[in-house]
């Protein structure tokens, strides 16, 4: 009879095959335990986790086994230059079932980790030993179990302690030394202490994974970006600006608090079919074209425009950057004009359609005939994702650490996860942003593959509802740990409408939240002169853009926002709260135009209240986290943009902000 289901047996009954028994693991019992749940890790390790220098990395797993026996786990790690593994013992916490331990990363680059455990049996043993004396028992076999487990720890112990072990082992297996000696040393805290530093290797528990944490400077996940053209820097609109016409710009951008100064592409401009005007299909003699519609036969992608000046002029120009504590990040749009050198030296790059013409790029009905894509799956791709590759290695080698990548959800991610991890094997240093402003899982992807920052839909939010839903998603779910997006308030290509509507109080607002939401936003040039002009109604489209034109402006004209950004970013760098992600909290208040929310670390609590509105007066009671502060029946609050400072009551206080004076409260609260 089958012990299963009863049914009698057949003459050519096999179990094991009814069964779909597999065929016995040997290596079976070298995996007493399970571990599993470890953490960080982003896809069950498929992609590393994100960290900055002078991180802790926690590491948690759960690890269990059959019966009652104690364990004892350790994470394994090594920095990024270290071929040797660290030891580091894992700490149990009961209450949560849990392991956990923490290394400091204080290197930039890979850092690998893993975690082993086994069965500690020495722990077991005196665990029992202890509770059978207590009770009064008879342990006599026990001292003889534990001089047995003593002296098979000799072969694995460190040369310094194999003395003391023996010594142990003898005396607890002594049965003429007395039985209260022989106890008192088998529970004495040196020989458990000698004893946690042996670890036979043949009962370890290996997990099957190994963990990687890409750490990165700072600036990654900290910083202020402001965006500029290098060729509008002359003062003329008639004179194109060159990169010592640029250099002078710096000083006062270093002045407004920023971090990093970026460009959009640098390299020579193409001729064929080159954009005019407001985006016009025809050029007149001495526009400039767009920066984007790269190459001519000047050069491509490894050569700068010779109205800016020469690839030494742009050293200098990053030279003095760095004087000023300001990083140079260039653009990197892989895409080509129609005069870029690879067209003539490589058309297998590029898609061919029938009639034998190089297919141009497009977004029906738009068409940008100045702009040929990259096939980056042609018959000669790997030459072709090599040569992409030299473009970054060029500009690092001229001082260039941080690029904006053009489109790069349009690229192959193969493309971008093979190139990303092997450029910063070699410059771990280096940072990338993504502007892909597409769907949230394929912008999530490509922070998961490499990218280090990411633009988002900040611009198109700008109701509370819009902004809780989304900040809510940013600080408080696992992106936190892998998706740093960076606030740009404007760019280029995108006026939102609140910006075109709401005038100067408009552009205040969306600075204020751009700083306090995120640890990096960035502005692009113009901002600041609250430049809000269209092409034409519904459109987010710049009249007479400076993508097409060479603009002058007066960086101090009437009506400017010059000490908003300053007075700003100096609260920014002042206060711990607005470095990190993941410590963001909105509160209730019962006016929808009154956002209000908590930033706040250890001894940096900050409160801030934005009028989303920036046509009208808003008043109304927000809703302070009075318990989870730990805050009294009265406490202070000083507003760190006035240096006004606030008597407040229990959880329901007054705010009342007019937006022609004041658009919001960014609150300390004064311990």
């Amino acid at each position: 009879m089958c012990p299963l289901c009863g049914a009698k047996r057949s003459k050519t009954y096999h179990p094991q095959s009814e069964l779909n028994v597999t065929a016995l693991d040997k290596s079976a019992p070298n995996r007493k335990l399970v571990i599993e749940n470890v953490e960080p890790a982003l896809d069950s390790g498929r992609f590393p986790a994100k960290m900055t220098v002078g991180d802790v990395c926690a590491v948690g797993a759960d690890i269990y086994r059959d019966g009652h026996d104690l364990l004892k786990a350790r994470v394994k790690y090594r920095s990024p230059r270290s071929s040797k593994w660290q030891l580091l013992q894992m700490s149990y916490d009961f209450g949560g079932d849990r392991w956990y331990a923490e290394f400091p990363l204080d290197e930039i680059g890979r850092w690998r980790f893993s975690v082993e455990a086994w069965t500690d049996r020495f722990g077991t043993w005196r665990d029992a030993l202890r509770k059978k004396v207590d009770a009064d028992l008879d342990v006599r076999v026990d001292l003889l179990e534990g001089a047995e487990l003593v002296e098979g720890a000799i072969a694995f112990a460190a040369s310094e302690h194999q003395g003391e072990l023996a010594a142990a082992a003898k005396l607890l297996s002594g049965t003429r030394s007395a039985k209260k000696r022989r106890i008192e040393a088998a529970l004495s805290p040196e020989l458990s202490a000698a004893m946690d530093q042996v670890v036979n290797p043949g009962e370890v528990t290996q997990h099957d994974r190994e963990y990687h944490v890409v750490v990165d400077r700072v600036l990654a996940q900290f910083a202020t970006w402001y965006e500029m053209f290098p060729r509008s820097t002359s003062g003329d609109a008639e004179k194109h600006g060159t990169f010592q016409d640029a250099e002078r710009m710096l000083p006062r951008i270093a002045d407004l608090g920023f971090d990093v100064v970026y460009l959009p592409p640098i390299h020579p401009i193409g001729r064929s079919f080159r954009k005019g005007r407001n985006n016009s299909l025809t050029a007149e003699p001495g526009d400039p074209g767009s920066p984007w519609a790269i190459g001519a036969e000047e050069g491509g992608h490894t050569a700068v425009a010779p109205e800016l000046g020469t690839v030494e002029d742009f050293e200098h120009f990053v030279q003095t950057a760095d004087s000023l504590g300001l990083e140079v990040a260039l653009d990197y749009a892989l895409q080509c004009s129609p005069d870029h050198p690879w067209v003539k030296d490589h058309p297998e790059w590029f898609v061919m359609r029938p009639d034998g013409t190089i297919m141009y790029a497009e977004n029906p009905p738009k068409k940008y005939q100045d702009i040929y894509p990259l096939n980056f799956w042609c018959d000669d791709w790997e030459n072709l994702w090599l040569a992409c590759r030299e473009i970054v290695e060029f500009w690092v080698a001229r001082g260039v650490k941080t690029f904006r990548v053009d489109n790069p959800h349009t690229k192959p991610f193969a493309f971008w996860e093979w190139m990303i991890a092997s450029v910063k094997e070699r410059f771990p240093e280096l940072i990338f942003l993504s502007e892909a402003f597409t769907r949230p899982k394929r912008m999530w992807g490509l922070a998961k593959i490499g990218f280090t920052q990411s633009y988002t839909h900040f611009t198109w939010k700008n109701t509370s509802y819009e902004l809780r839903e989304m900040f809510t998603e940013l600080h408080n779910t696992e992106l936190a740990n892998y998706f740093r997006g960076n606030l740009f308030a404007n760019t280029p290509d995108i006026l939102h409408a609140y910006l075109q509507e709401g005038g100067r109080p408009a552009f205040r607002v969306r600075l204020l939240l751009a700083a306090t939401l995120s640890p990096l936003y960035g502005i692009y040039s113009g901002f600041e002169l609250c430049e809000n002009v269209p092409r034409e109604p519904g459109s987010e489209e710049y009249l007479d853009s400076e993508k097409y034109e060479i603009k002058a402006r007066d960086w101090d004209a009437v009506g400017n926002i010059n000490d908003d950004i300053r007075l700003i970013n100096g609260i920014r760098r002042e206060n711990d709260a607005l470095h990190t992600q993941g410590n963001l909290e909105f509160h209730d208040s019962d006016n929808e135009n009154l956002l209000f929310y908590s930033r706040t670390v250890w001894d940096n609590d900050l409160l801030i209240v934005v009028n989303l509105d920036p046509h009208n007066k808003q008043s109304g009671l927000v809703h302070v986290p009075v318990s989870k502060l730990s805050l009294g029946d009265e406490y202070r609050v000083r507003d760190l943009l006035t240096g006004e400072t606030y008597a407040w009551r229990g959880s329901e206080n007054f705010v009342q902000l007019d937006p022609t004076d004041k658009v919001g409260h960014v609150l300390r609260l004064e311990r």
